[in-house]
């Protein structure tokens, strides 16, 4: 296996809200936009590292704005930290309305994907190495999360 990434590009999904991707009020479920960012967050660790992953926990996740029934909903996903078999991915949504293609953030947040093979045990992956003092705040920010939600586990499994 190679021992650097595969790719570092961002991944992007491109959807239309259709009506029954929508609420009472006109506006996109959480749940669907959920289901696209955890897509895109899959999509980019497996260009990352040229593997299987499935999603182990989903934090920080923030709906801004909504977007609205005919809107076309632009998701993009980053790998920006990685462990030995697990990557951190930064998601980013967007609204495009087609009267006026104007890109607002509809929701960002962090999905943590584990590398797997054939039998569903974890693999390891490719490291990311960060780039620059941006890239670096973001692996420092995503590895505190990423212990938070360890801590989490620990505890839980703790208690039984």
């Amino acid at each position: 296996m190679s021992l650097q990434p595969f790719s570092t590009e961002p991944v992007t999904l491109a959807e239309e809200v259709f009506p029954g991707d929508t609420n009472a009020y006109g506006t996109l479920f959480g749940g669907r936009l959920m289901a696209l960012m955890d897509k895109a967050a899959g999509f980019s660790a497996s260009k990352f590292a040229h593997r299987e992953f499935v999603t182990v926990s989903v934090d920080s996740l923030e709906f801004i704005n909504p977007a609205h029934k005919g809107d076309i909903i632009e998701v993009v996903g980053k790998v920006v930290y990685t462990s030995t078999h697990s990557a951190g991915c930064k998601v980013q949504a967007y609204a495009l309305s087609k009267s006026d293609w104007k890109r607002n953030e509809i929701c960002s947040g962090y999905f943590f994907m584990v590398a797997i093979d054939g039998n569903g045990r974890p693999v390891p992956i490719p490291q990311f190495t960060p780039q620059g003092e941006g890239e670096q705040e973001e692996w420092d920010t995503v590895a505190e999360i990423r212990e938070h939600l360890l801590a989490l586990r620990r505890r839980r499994e703790a208690q039984g």
